[in-house]
């Protein structure tokens, strides 16, 4: 089974992102069109979003900082982002693996 915002390769993850920085606390929000609506507190100067975001999706799959990695979209709010191997699942965003 597969969604727009996700599919699975292999045992890595491709979550497909939709990032809004300067929010006011890091979390997974909902839906935004075909991508995962994610709130990131950090600013998107030097880079420092994208690591806050690969921070926070370590913790929520319960992976490594570097079994995560943007794999698209990089200066962008739509962002690609592999995870290598989840440990763990949010209920929240419906992963079904095939």
């Amino acid at each position: 089974m597969s969604a727009a915002h996700y599919r699975w390769q292999g045992e890595d993850l491709i979550l497909h992102c939709h990032l809004q920085p300067k929010a006011s606390r890091d979390e997974i929000s909902g839906r935004h069109g075909d991508s995962v609506k994610i709130r990131i507190a950090a600013p998107p100067i030097e880079g420092r979003a994208n690591a806050a975001l690969v921070k926070f999706l370590a913790k929520t799959f319960g992976v490594a900082k570097r079994d995560v990695s943007i794999i698209s979209g990089e200066l962008g709010r739509e962002k690609r982002v592999r995870i290598h191997a989840p440990a763990k699942l949010p209920d929240s965003l419906d992963l079904a693996s095939d």
